[in-house]
Order: C-alpha cells, then structure tokens, then sequence
C-alpha cells in the first residue's frame, strides 16, 4: 500500500490533464488509458490544464480501471460528489447552479432523487415512446429526398431536442435557445462553441434558471401531462421540490437530456458505416437484436468522459492510499475499454454479451436516471434509418474540444434519396 505523503508525491508520466492530450483522437488517447491500466492502477495526475478556474494545486488520483471505476460510483459513503463532478473545479455558484443533484450527496440527494424518480415512472417513459417515434419519422422525412444530411444537426441534436422538450413541457418555439443554451454549457471548453465562456456561462445559466422557474410556476398553476408538471407537484414524504431545485434539476435535464443522446446517436451513425457487417447483422433481426446494440453503442460512445468525485477519509483503493480531501476523477472510456472486462474492446460487437459498460455511470445513487428514455431514442431512429436511408455513410466527424463530452459538433452524412 502506498502512503508518499502528498508533498513529495511525484505526477505520473503519462498524463492525462493537458489540452494537448484531449485534443487527441479517441483511440490515441486510449494508447495512454491502456498503459495506466497495466501499470499503474491508480496514478497521480497534474490539474487540469485551465487558467480560467480556480486551481486545484494538489491533482488528483486518476480512476482508468473498470473494477475501479464501478467500487467509487458505488461506494456514496467515502467518494461524494457534493464538492464538484466536473473534471474542472467549478466555480461555487456555477457549480450549484448547474449540477443539480448531480453535486449533491446523502441525504439530501436522496430526498431530490425519491421525487424526481417519481415522475420516471414506467408510466412516464412509456407516454414518450408514441413522441419519439413521430419525432424520428418527421426527422427523417425532412431529410429523406435530400440524399445527404449533417448527422449532427439535422438529426442528432433534433431528436435530442425535441424528446427533452416535449417531456418536459417546453413550447416548440423555444427549442433552438433550449438546444444553444445547452451546447453553450457542455462545449465549453470548444472556442468554436463559445469563446467567452467567462461571460458566457454566467449569462446561460441564468436564461436556465428563469425559464426553469417561470415553466414550474405555470404548471403549479394549470398542471399538464408532462414532467415540468408532475415534478412541480409531486408529494414524497410530503415534500415538493422548491423553486431552487425544480429550476436547478431543470437545467441538468435541458443539458444532459439534449447533449448525451445527441452525441451517442452520431457515434453511431458513425460506427454503422466503419462496420458495415455490424450494420448487416442488426438490420437481419432489428427487433431481436436492437436490445444489445443499444448497450454496445453506448459503450461505444461512452459521451460522458469523467467524473470527478472527492474522498471524505482514507480509503484504500487498488491498493493505493488516498486521504481524506483528495480529488479522485472516473474515466469512463478507459473503464468501457479494459480489456480484463471487455473481449476486443477495439472492435465493434452489437452481439457483446455481457456488457457491463459505464456508459451511464458504474451504478450507485447517481446512475443516469434517464437512461431508459435514451435507449427509446436510439431505438426509434435507428429503425426510421434503417428502413428508409439503408444505405446512408456517414463522413468524417468535427470533434468537440472538450476533457467532459464525447462530442461530434458535425458530420456529414450521404444517401440514396427516397422516392
């Protein structure tokens, strides 16, 4: 067991906290995961490479190991979110006003999660499923007789949009500020998303918070059948979520609802024209076969990069000490490719059975909450594509300079139009 005392505790090598290492490609940066995974299980990182936040002088401890990756999800009770999950340590303000119950720990994540959940009820996602399909099919009509499409914004982050908005309740009106506002706070590390974050951020959260706010006080009014309207008034243990937690989840719905769906369908539509027997083989049995693809596309994808999560008393992890207060940082690619879990990780098999990726965390309290609703996403418009553009390709992709998303920002796609 190692105990170096933080002072004299040197970075490893092979780090993963500068621009230059997340401006690689996937697979490059992969080439580093892999060698930290054999050698190094735990390793000591530098802070991450950003003047503009306030810095974390001592690292952090990163977590590339699967097994690894799944004991800190689970284990709530030494590894709390409470002081920041991004890779970035986040300004206090913009941390709670952002993060939602994704930076809150027991009890009082307990008691937000216990509302929310009640309104993604099977009953809930099951309303969605008629939305969804109708959204796929007026997508893909609108782009059919084209013969070619941006992967990115004339279906990805369309459907993404339209499925969060419709459940919450948002006016169709405000779909393209929704979209922006959240491509704003998830690309911010991409110049090309926003080149004042500084006063970008601030500004985009606040538009969140009143929308947010103004829409939960209208369904406290005059209640519909949407989620805006049973999270406003939905009792559990006689408590709704006031005005500071409804806007705040709000936000985590509008980001996290658009941005992670969005990026996964666009790896996909990517990965089905690298692997054209993989496509050959869904398209032989959809229905029989889509329930594993889906796990194997988001695997894939992996469009949440890291977590991070700070240790509250010492604990032992892979043999390494870490101390109460140190920083510990998940990355979920390298957890979705360790080859001790995962049969040529490199290679894309919509059969793998099992598949226990960490594509939408590695359990615990904070698993996704919406990870049913994405599936039905993906599930909806890979039929519409496959049946209708069978023979679309998709082109190389526009990546997003981000340490956080696993992000396509555009990506050409060609067909034969449908007549």
């Amino acid at each position: 067991m190692s105990t170096a005392d933080p002072a004299t505790r040197l970075y490893h090598p092979v780090e993963l906290s500068s621009k230059a290492f997340w401006a690689k490609t996937a697979r490059e940066r992969e080439e580093s995961f892999a060698i930290l995974r054999a050698e190094a299980a735990l390793s000591r990182q530098p802070p991450v490479e950003d003047p503009w936040m306030p810095e974390d002088i001592d690292g952090y401890w990163a977590i590339v190991r699967h097994r690894d990756i799944v004991e800190v999800s689970r284990r709530n009770d030494v590894f709390v979110s409470g002081e920041g999950v991004m890779f970035e340590n986040m300004p206090p303000d913009m941390l709670r006003g952002s993060q939602s119950i994704l930076a809150m720990d027991a009890p009082e994540h307990d008691k937000q999660r216990k509302i929310i959940s009640a309104a993604f009820t099977p009953k809930q996602v099951a309303r969605l499923e008629n939305q969804i399909a109708a959204s796929c099919r007026n997508i893909v009509d609108s782009i059919a007789h084209r013969g070619e499409a941006d992967a990115v914004k004339d279906i990805a982050a369309e459907l993404s949009i339209r499925t969060i908005c419709n459940m919450i309740g948002i006016d169709r009106a405000d779909h393209p500020a929704i979209g922006r506002a959240a491509e704003i706070i998830t690309g911010w590390n991409d110049p090309d998303i926003q080149s004042d974050r500084a006063a970008a951020l601030p500004e985009i959260g606040w538009y969140l918070t009143k929308f947010g706010r103004r829409l939960a006080a209208e369904r406290r009014a005059q209640p519909r059948g949407d989620l805006m309207s049973a999270l406003a008034n939905t009792v559990v243990d006689g408590q709704v979520l006031n005005d500071v937690g409804l806007s705040s989840f709000f936000t985590l719905l509008c980001v996290a609802g658009t941005d992670t769906t969005r990026h996964t369908v666009t790896h996909t539509v990517k990965a089905l024209t690298d692997y054209p027997q993989q496509r050959a083989w869904l398209a032989a049995d959809f229905d029989g076969r889509i329930g594993s693809a889906i796990e194997e596309f988001v695997r894939w994808a992996t469009p949440v990069m890291t977590f991070k999560r700070t240790c509250i008393r010492d604990y032992e992890l892979a043999g390494q000490s870490i101390r109460a207060g140190e920083k510990v940082v998940m990355f979920y690619p390298s957890g979705n490719w360790d080859t001790t879990v995962f049969t040529s990780p490199d290679q894309l098999d919509l059969a793998r059975d099992p598949n226990p990726h960490v594509g939408f965390g590695g359990g615990g309290t904070h698993f996704c909450l919406g990870n049913q609703v994405a599936k039905l996403q993906l599930r909806a418009l890979l039929h519409e594509l496959l049946t209708r553009i069978p023979d679309f390709r998709a082109g190389e992709p526009v990546m997003l300079a981000s340490n956080f998303i696993h992000g396509i920002k555009s990506m050409p796609i060609t067909f034969t139009p449908e007549r």
